[in-house]
């Protein structure tokens, strides 16, 4: 990524596993200067310590608040989003504090960015915000809609406002592996929600690779979608087994509150002007304008006959390919040492 190189970097969130994956990826790109930007001092104080590395400079602050975006946002180039409530079960118990942080916040970013000239921003959503059922993923669509608001009435700002949507990201804080790993060491048996529930295998290093291709070739209001195989719970947890050769018990405890039996990652209203860049599909802004006929009265004669891409009908890994790419993740051989 050139474009990047000597550039001013602010990311968002990035004290989580998804901003450390993408300033590993940034310093190797040389860029002049990354800007972590988030709320928790100890996680940055624990992030400046690992990194010791003078391109790193740490703001503390809250995207809820909008003179601390702006106060970071100053001498930027390009903003990474990642901040967000992502926890489904703290979403649904705390609705107006996913709605002030997932919307509100990212409203205050990408209007603090274009004012701030920056860019390009790319905004990280989630496969939850398709056909939302919980409270995560219906802010997180409503996030997508405000970005998307802003590409359409201010494309002529010259701020490039884009977002990124993915499925499950393999080993991320949260996710469903690193329990069933702290499951295994303490002998203890491994809960499942359904066997025959799917997800989307999405290693870390691809999500970061995904926000790349969006910077570099993000029209305004572009949302883009990297195509990922998907597999079974019960595939899931036989194959992390396999891998740390375990053979504690399985225990079934059905879906919980606000979850689905497959995700969705593009819709197929959305995949009907959605570009195929073979590894990722680009789906365009709907860029009507405030013509409200186009929305209400002249309606569209063509037919949906498009199925949605979903963890369902992706690709579907067995078991053996699901230890195979368990296995190629830095974070899964990290576990494995001293284990066994």
């Amino acid at each position: 990524m050139k474009r990047l190189a000597g550039k001013t970097i602010l990311v968002t969130g990035g004290t989580g596993s998804f901003g450390g994956a993408m300033v590993n990826r940034l310093l190797e790109i040389d860029v002049k200067e990354i800007r972590i930007f988030s709320r928790d001092e100890l996680k940055q104080e624990l992030m400046r310590i690992e990194y010791n590395n003078l391109k790193l400079n740490f703001y503390i602050g809250d995207v809820r608040d909008r003179d601390s975006v702006d106060n970071v946002m100053k001498g930027v180039d390009y903003v990474f989003h990642a901040a967000a409530l992502k926890q489904v079960p703290s979403c649904e118990f705390f609705p107006m504090q996913a709605v002030l942080t997932n919307i509100i916040g990212g409203h205050n970013v990408i209007e603090s960015a274009i004012a701030n000239g920056v860019t390009g921003i790319v905004c990280l959503s989630t496969d939850k915000a398709v056909y939302p059922i919980n409270v995560m993923g219906m802010t997180k669509a409503l996030m997508e809609k405000v970005a998307q608001a802003f590409a359409r009435t201010k494309n002529s700002t010259g701020t490039v406002v884009s977002c990124v949507r993915y499925g499950n990201v393999m080993c991320t804080r949260g996710s469903v592996i690193p329990l069933f790993i702290q499951q295994i060491k303490q002998h203890k048996p491994i809960t499942i929600t359904v066997p025959e529930m799917t997800r989307f295998l999405l290693p870390l290093r691809y999500s970061v690779d995904l926000v790349l291709f969006a910077f570099q070739h993000a029209k305004p209001g572009d949302l883009f979608v990297k195509k990922a195989p998907a597999c079974t719970v019960a595939d899931l947890v036989q194959a992390v087994k396999n891998v740390f050769h375990s053979d504690v018990p399985v225990k079934t405890i059905g879906i919980r509150h606000g979850e689905k039996l497959y995700e969705t990652l593009v819709t197929k209203e959305e995949l009907r002007r959605a570009e195929d860049m073979v590894d990722y599909y680009r789906i365009s802004l709907d860029d009507r304008n405030l013509n409200y006929a186009l929305y209400f009265t002249e309606g569209d004669k063509k037919e949906v006959e498009l199925e949605e891409y979903n963890s369902h009908n992706t690709t579907r890994l067995n078991v053996k390919q699901v230890e195979e790419l368990l296995l190629s993740l830095p974070e899964i051989q990290k576990e494995l040492k001293g284990w066994g």
